[in-house]
């Protein structure tokens, strides 16, 4: 069978209309964890491969390398993919020049890593920017209000929602979305909350 002829069904997440491949490519192995790096070409052609197969739902972080996968991806996107998939990265562990990290929900934080994450990535929006850890230390509505109001991701989602109470819900617009679909999120207008 023709790579062409596959089909990878398609699934909705939240209620904002974000549609991603039902499998995606989660891009960490290609540079950091499972040994060393793998061939910059190899992967690229990887991930041609898995978006030409329909496996258009690409999945990494800032973490990862650190820094390197995002990179990686973002040459890839160059050549003319990034209208083809859907985009995932992380934010939540800073990474030090000394190779020490640390969880992270600084409102200050978040804003630089979503900045740097667009350059790395070589986008100007992300499709779906996500808490990778939570920082205890942070209330989880600072750290969501930040991330909403930023206007770089068309979808953001934050981790273990549920152990929110409506009140913190109701604080954070994109937490009302996922938990009760009644949040409008627009690049041009930013955003509205319906209580």
């Amino acid at each position: 069978m023709a790579d062409s002829a596959r089909v990878v069904p398609r699934v909705k997440l939240g209620s904002q209309g974000l549609e991603v491949s039902l499998q995606g490519l989660g891009c960490m192995g290609m540079s950091a964890f499972y040994g060393p790096s793998k061939p910059e070409k190899d992967m690229i052609d990887l991930i041609y491969h898995a978006v030409h197969s329909g496996v258009t739902f690409l999945d990494t972080s800032d973490f990862y390398g650190p820094y390197t996968n995002e990179i990686l991806l973002g040459k890839a996107l160059r050549e003319g993919l990034r209208e083809k998939v859907e985009l995932a990265t992380k934010f939540g562990v800073r990474s030090y020049d000394d190779g020490s990290w640390e969880i992270s929900g600084e409102p200050s934080y978040i804003r630089a890593a979503c900045e740097e994450s667009l350059k790395r990535l070589g986008v100007d929006c992300i499709d779906l920017y996500y808490q990778h850890r939570v920082d205890t230390r942070v209330p989880i509505e600072v750290t969501g209000m930040k991330v909403v109001h930023k206007n770089s991701a068309k979808e953001t989602w934050l981790p273990f929602l549920s152990k929110l109470n409506r009140k913190q819900a109701q604080l954070i617009p994109f937490v009302w979305l996922f938990l009760y679909g009644k949040f409008k999120f627009s690049k041009a207008y930013g955003s509205s909350l319906s209580l």
